[in-house]
This record gives C-alpha cells, sequence and structure tokens, in this order.
C-alpha cells in the first residue's frame, strides 16, 4: 500500500502500522491508567484505542476538567473509569500506584510533561523501576522502507555508556520478539563503518558485537559500527565493500546518543513523511508516550504496539509459571 498524503501533508499510511492494528483484533482490552487526559488530543486517543478494543482506560486526573474535555470536543466517555484527582503532578502519582496495585497494565501519558510522568515511573520508593535501565524506542513506519524498524534511544537516555547500551539494545530486542519478528537484527549507528579510537561509537559498537557472541546480549543479530546510509541500503553497503548480514534489513537502530537519534527520527518524520510511535521500555509496564504532534494513527500504533507487548510479556510469564 502506497502512503497517501492529504492536502493538509497529513499521512494515511503505507499499511505497516496497520498490520500491527489488525494483530490486536481479538485480544482483550488491556487496562490501561492514563495520566491526566485533559486535552482534546491526548483523551481523544485514549477514547479512539478503546473504540478499538485494544485498550480499557482508566482516566487519572481532574473528573470535572476530563468530562468538561469531553463534552467540549464531543468525545464519548462510555463507561469509562474516572480517578479524581487535582492537578497533573497527582495524576502521574496515582497512575502508576495504578499500575503497582495491579490495576492497570499498561500507563499511557496524557496531556502532561513527559519529565512528570517519567519522574514517577522512575521513583526509586514508589515507581516502576526494574533491574534493567528504562530506554524509549520509535517504531517507525518510513514509507520508503520495506518494514517497520525501531529507532532507539532518541527520547530518555541522553548520552549512554556502554553498560547503559547493553540494557538499551535487550529492551529493544524483547520488545520486536514480542512483536513477532523472531532474530531481529540490530544496526549499530556512527559515522562511520570502521572502528576509529577517535570516535567512542565505533569502539562501543564493536564491544556490543563481542558481547553479543558471547551471549550477554541475546536474541538478535547485530553488526556495527555501521554510517546510516550502509546499515540501511545494502547497495550502499555493496559498493563500500561490506559484508554484513544487516546491511539493508535492519530491524533496530541503535543511534550513538540522543542528539543524534532525536535529529534521525525528526528529518524521517518531517522530510520522509515517515511516523513515530513512541512506547517507554525497561520499566514493569510499558509507557505509551504520545504526542500533541502525533497523527491519529501514530497514536494508535503507539498504544497497539505497547499492547502487543504487554501481552507477549504476560504470556511467558504464564509459562514460566506453569
Amino acid at each position: 500500500m502506497a502512503t497517501q498524503i492529504t492536502e493538509t501533508g497529513e499521512r494515511r499510511g503505507t499499511g505497516k502500522y496497520e498490520d500491527l492494528l489488525a494483530r490486536c483484533q481479538g485480544m482483550d482490552a488491556i487496562p490501561t491508567a492514563v495520566a491526566h487526559p485533559c486535552d482534546d488530543v491526548s483523551l481523544g486517543a485514549a477514547l479512539e484505542a478503546a473504540r478499538a478494543g485494544i485498550i480499557a482506560p482508566i482516566l487519572v486526573g481532574p473528573g470535572e476538567k476530563i468530562r468538561r474535555v469531553a463534552k467540549e470536543s464531543q468525545l464519548d466517555l462510555p463507561s469509562c473509569e474516572i480517578v479524581d484527582v487535582p492537578h497533573s503532578h497527582a495524576a502521574a502519582a496515582k497512575a502508576v500506584e495504578l499500575i503497582r496495585l495491579g490495576r492497570a497494565e499498561l500507563l499511557m501519558k496524557g496531556s502532561l510533561h513527559t519529565d512528570e510522568l517519567m519522574s514517577e515511573v522512575v521513583n526509586r520508593e514508589t515507581g516502576l523501576r526494574t533491574a534493567r535501565r528504562i530506554s524509549h524506542v520509535f517504531v517507525m513506519d518510513v514509507p520508503t522502507y520495506h518494514k517497520v524498524f525501531a529507532i532507539t534511544d532518541a527520547a530518555i537516555n541522553i548520552f549512554p555508556g556502554l553498560e547503559d547500551k547493553v540494557d538499551i539494545l535487550q529492551n529493544a530486542i524483547d520488545f520486536f520478539i514480542a512483536l513477532g519478528c523472531e532474530r531481529p537484527k540490530v544496526a549499530i549507528l556512527s559515522a562511520v563503518e570502521t572502528i576509529n579510537p577517535k570516535i567512542p561509537s565505533t569502539i562501543e559498537a564493536a564491544a556490543l558485537c563481542k558481547m553479543a557472541e558471547r551471549g550477554q546480549i541475546r536474541g538478535a543479530i547485530l553488526d556495527g559500527p555501521l554510517a546510516f546510509d550502509n546499515a540501511i541500503s545494502a547497495e550502499a553497503a555493496r559498493i563500500k565493500k561490506i559484508d554484513s548480514p544487516v546491511a539493508g534489513d535492519p530491524d533496530i537502530l541503535l543511534v550513538p546518543d540522543l542528539e543524534a537519534g532525536n535529529m534521525l527520527v525528526k528529518n524521517l518524520m518531517f522530510l520522509s513523511r515517515a511516523d513515530g510511535a513512541g512506547v517507554v521500555l525497561g520499566a514493569r509496564v510499558p509507557v505509551i508516550l504520545t504526542s500533541r504532534a502525533d497523527n491519529q494513527r501514530t497514536r494508535m500504533a503507539s498504544c497497539a504496539v505497547a499492547a502487543l507487548y504487554a501481552k507477549a510479556r504476560a504470556a511467558r510469564a504464564g509459562v514460566g509459571e506453569g
């Protein structure tokens, strides 16, 4: 399916996200704590995902304000539970508490700052930390690429070191396996495809690949360092005489740092008409991060991939318990 562009420049899809949404059909809706859905965009996104049967939202925020936004935006609040709290900070804390109490299995950002929500998620006493470092993935639908792929980390970890990147990678690998990719291919990006002691990301790329060979990173095929061109294009790799099992077909792109990742994601979004669904990994539950700039299909895709991941994790836990 080719991407269709409306007169306003909105993308109507390539079919890649739609495949993910189709996989959610028939699943039980997942109880989801939605923190402070107090504008038309965040509330509408939660309700749209509820209508699609992906999530069962618990709306956490000032009850009167949520109802007013729904009325003004002509949004139907059918049987959604509303947990009344006075402000956004209290909403973030209460939404995290609902996860800890087992009342919700997903956390979704509403109309509050990401930092406000994540500060509650990473709180060492009352948050949702695990042994893993928390990281973010953008699940990209780029019209010129043949499948969805992840870019990590372009939102949370600013200058991750080698140990941080192990967790960031393992989070993304486990996530993609849960989405149905049996053995994800990972391209570890740098400015060049050769190891250069003056470019630390090339040294780290080599170390990560050796760690994967030794079983310290599991479940994926890694290669790096790779420059972006020969990571994404088999022809570029061939011209540069790079023999790589990943070149031209990566599922995951590990970026050197947040700045590089953020610029890459926004480049793809604004110059290549790409969409980027956002999910936070490494916490007790996936965290759905949406933005006012996201279109409807991107917000739905964020909910879909988080729901698929949560279901896969629950199934693995059930098998383990058996």
